[in-house]
């Protein structure tokens, strides 16, 4: 199934886009609901914040008094890790029993406010950020009762919009009518949402636009959101991930792709962690990659809206290096980045037809060669060192 995350500031319309997504098919597993349902009267999670914080957090007919209890915890980083402490481990709980139910084919979408703050965009296929200015907030939570200052402080004890944006992989803009939100949820719907499940599902690649696009400065924040994600499905047996290819060099144009390079101690290492990746939106390639020259297992994305290639190769392999230096040296040497860009151009356009991506890195292929060992002598006068970043 695949797994969204979605989140947003307080009063930004993130349960809007919720009921919609729900409306449209979507699992919802909302973690405010599971926070009220793992305290509710007679359970252990209730009982247990009012061994930790007394029976004034109780209302006269003993549910929990929730603006009580946050009048203590507000303020107090201590006590409110110790609530955290009791609720959150319920709230995991509870969510992954929800999810466990879901058909296999589900697009399940959990709404967790503190998404960003608590650093779990990594876990999801897909993170979905809901976004409106400051002050129309303020004004929404006004109609709902919330004085000004208290509005304006609770958004400020939230994450903030740049920390927001840069764990976004959609961005959802909410400063227009609800009209506008639902009819932008409907094409993230039938756009995205749907294709990649589908694709996610049946482990086929998506495919991205041909050809070389203008430097995108939306790359970097992209190439560090999916470094996380493979690091995360990787786990133990992950030793590093890469952004590397020419989007991973500021200003040069490149094809709209995302090339990554996740390090493993053994191609068995690669093939161990080839389910968890396709389970996190990287179906490994069916026939690409088992050069024994250079070996490696490469995966592409189930996303329609973001192509990747992502490369499992073995650290300190020629390959892992390669890639790396080559990165590196483009980064440093401005004659070099005109040179692969004027090269690029022109095999590009000598490239046409069905096989125009193949006729391309064909005649790329004498420069490329040329420039591995101009890149190898920079290296050794620079006293470069690989490095991830």
């Amino acid at each position: 199934m695949l797994r969204v995350g979605l989140t947003g500031g307080i009063g930004s319309g993130k349960s809007t886009v919720a009921r919609r997504l729900v409306a449209r098919g979507a699992v919802l597993v909302d973690s405010d609901v599971l926070a009220r349902e793992v305290v509710a009267p007679g359970t252990e999670g209730l009982a247990e914040v009012v061994d930790a914080f007394g029976p004034d957090v109780l209302d006269p007919s003993g549910a929990l008094d929730r603006p009580a209890l946050a009048a203590v915890v507000f303020g107090d980083p201590a006590a409110r890790a110790l609530l955290n402490a009791i609720i959150h481990p319920r709230v995991r709980e509870r969510s992954a029993e929800l999810i466990a139910a879901a058909p296999a084919d589900a697009v399940v979408v959990q709404d967790i406010p503190l998404l960003v703050e608590s650093g779990m965009a990594p876990q999801f296929s897909l993170v979905v950020v809901v976004h409106a200015d400051v002050e129309e907030r303020v004004r929404r939570l006004a109609l709902r009762g919330t004085p000004e200052a208290d509005a304006r402080s609770r958004i400020a004890a939230q994450a903030s919009d740049a920390d927001r944006r840069a764990a976004a992989d959609v961005w959802l803009s909410n400063d227009g009518s609800q009209a506008e939100l639902e009819a932008a949820v409907d094409a993230l719907w039938e756009r995205r949402l749907v294709p990649f499940e589908v694709n996610l599902r049946e482990r086929r690649i998506a495919q991205g636009a041909p050809g070389l696009v203008a430097p995108d400065p939306e790359w970097a924040a992209a190439g560090e959101r999916l470094r996380a994600r493979v690091a995360a499905a990787a786990g133990s047996l992950g030793r590093g991930v890469a952004h590397v290819g020419p989007t991973a060099v500021p200003g040069l144009p490149a094809a709209d792709v995302i090339d990554l390079q996740l390090g493993v101690g053994s191609l068995d290492d690669a093939d161990a962690v080839r389910d968890a990746l396709q389970d996190t939106g990287f179906p490994q390639h069916p026939s690409v990659g088992h050069d024994p020259v250079r070996p490696e297992r490469l995966h592409g994305s189930a996303d329609p809206g973001r192509p990747v290639a992502l490369h499992v190769r073995v650290v300190d392999s020629p390959g892992w290096r390669e890639a790396l230096l080559l990165r590196d040296w483009l980064r440093a040497d401005a004659d070099a980045r005109a040179e692969y860009v004027a090269r690029t151009r022109t095999a590009a356009g000598a490239a046409t037809g069905d096989t125009a991506a193949d006729r391309a890195a064909e005649l790329q292929e004498p420069w490329s060669r040329t420039a591995s060992e101009r890149a190898e002598s920079w290296a050794a006068t620079s006293a470069w060192v690989p490095s991830l970043d």
